[in-house]
Parts: C-alpha cells; structure tokens; sequence
C-alpha cells in the first residue's frame, strides 16, 4: 500500500515553458482515489492538491500543497495521512523548500530538502520514528525539481504545439536520488467528470524506477485542454496493483 500512495502522488505528477500562467493562489483540487480488490474498485483515500501565498523577508513564495488520507472505514486496513509540500517561485515554479511527512499504516517519515540553485545542491533532512535524524548533501542536475513542484509544472506545458506521440522527459529528486520520468502526448479525448464533461489532454506518463510506476501505456492523467490544464481523471497500474484517481470538486481556478 505504501507503493500505492508514491504512485498517486506521482501520477497526479508530471516540463518546458508555458504560453499562460495556469497556476495562482487559492487553488483547490480534491480527488477520490480508488483500488482494485479482487477486481473491484474500492474508494479508499480522499487526494487534495491547494495553492496559497506565503510571505517571506525577501519575497512572495507559492506554496504547493498535497495531502492523502484514507476514509475513516479504511483506517483499520491501512491507515495513510501523507503530506507533501512545496515552495516554490511563483511564475518558474522553481523549489526552494520541500517537505514530505507521512504516516502509512505505522510507518513514519518526515523528509525535508533545501534546494541550492547556484550549486545544484539539495541538503536533506530525513527524521524516522523516535526522532532518529540524518543529514545529506545531494547533487542535482540543473532542472531537477521535487515531486509536488513537477506536478504544477506538467500544466505549464504547451500541448497544443505538440503532436501525437511527442513525448517530454523531467527528472524529479524523491527519497534523495534523481528518478527520470517521461510523458507522452496521446491527444485529445472528452470524458465525463463530477465537474462536467470536459475535453481534455491525454497524457502516458513513465518512470524509470519499477517501485512507482513503469514506462509503459497503463499510467494516463486527462487535463482539461483549457488554460487551467488540471487534472480530471487518472489511471494506473503499479507492481503491487491498479487504480484510478477522479476529480470530486475543483475551485479557485486562475482561468
């Protein structure tokens, strides 16, 4: 299950420059996230991804917000309350600070990163259960942002210029090393959501690391072919099983 909830993350995850800026302050995305059991899918967790401004002595940061909680009536199966949360420049969405604190079925992690631009450097913080704490210096390739800033980052890509089949390569630094993703460009295709019928992007999205989920056909997110670009419905399929991810509600939209 802990596999499972990377996997959501990721999935909602997926960089060039934008024609618009889709993103501003007080975004709210809510999403319900399904498994399959014995093939049938079960409503397991509530996702919910919100925006906001936050202030600091030398500027205005965007903070990027994920969180995954299971419903109540799961908590006994497996219980997850995921954080993860982003700083990022409000127009580069480039990272400044990165934290990811998470709970799944008893087990603990709070993981924290500093990027350095000018150095390509990321110093981490990594604290388990009975406070046990270590610190690490990574190198980074120029580019490389965390989970939650690339997820904000897939939005800004510029679809319309791309053909069928196109694809675009991102790297993202997780559990302190540097996993290449990719996604392919699949078209447009209109579909019916809990916020209407929208026409949206069709987008594969890959990895190279197995444990999340794997390069092929099996892993699609539909984004709405608006200048928003959100997310409206995902699929995936990972080593320990599949499942989907719906929009609930979406407000606060900048378009």
């Amino acid at each position: 299950m802990k596999r499972l909830f990377i996997a959501l993350i990721f999935l909602v995850t997926c960089t060039t420059q934008a024609q618009k800026t889709a993103i501003a302050a007080g975004e709210k995305l809510v999403y319900t996230a399904s498994y399959n059991m014995s093939g049938v899918l079960n409503d397991i967790a509530q996702v919910t991804l919100e925006t906001s401004n936050v202030k600091t002595s030398k500027a205005t940061l965007l903070h990027l917000k994920c969180k995954a909680i299971t419903y109540k009536k799961w908590d006994n199966f497996f219980k997850i309350r995921d954080l993860y949360e982003s700083y990022v420049n409000p127009k580069t969405l480039t990272p400044y600070l990165y934290k990811r604190d998470i709970n799944e079925g008893g087990y603990f992690k709070n993981m924290k990163y500093t990027f350095s631009h000018k150095t390509n450097t990321v110093k981490t913080v990594q604290t388990k259960k009975n406070d046990w704490v270590e610190k690490k210096d990574v190198k980074i390739n120029s580019g490389t942002r965390d989970i939650v800033a690339t997820l904000y980052k897939i939005r800004l890509v510029d679809f319309e210029s791309m053909s069928v089949g196109a694809k675009k390569s991102f790297t993202i630094i997780f559990d302190r090393k540097e996993v290449k993703a990719q996604i392919t460009y699949l078209g447009k295709e209109t579909i019916n959501t809990a916020i209407g019928s929208k026409t949206c992007y069709k987008v594969a999205v890959g990895s190279n690391d197995s444990d999340v989920i794997k390069n092929n056909r099996d892993n699609l997110v539909w984004l709405t072919a608006d200048d928003n670009k959100i997310m409206v419905y995902g699929k995936f399929k990972i080593p320990v099983g599949s499942g989907e991810l719906k929009i609930k509600s979406a407000t606060g939209l900048k378009n």
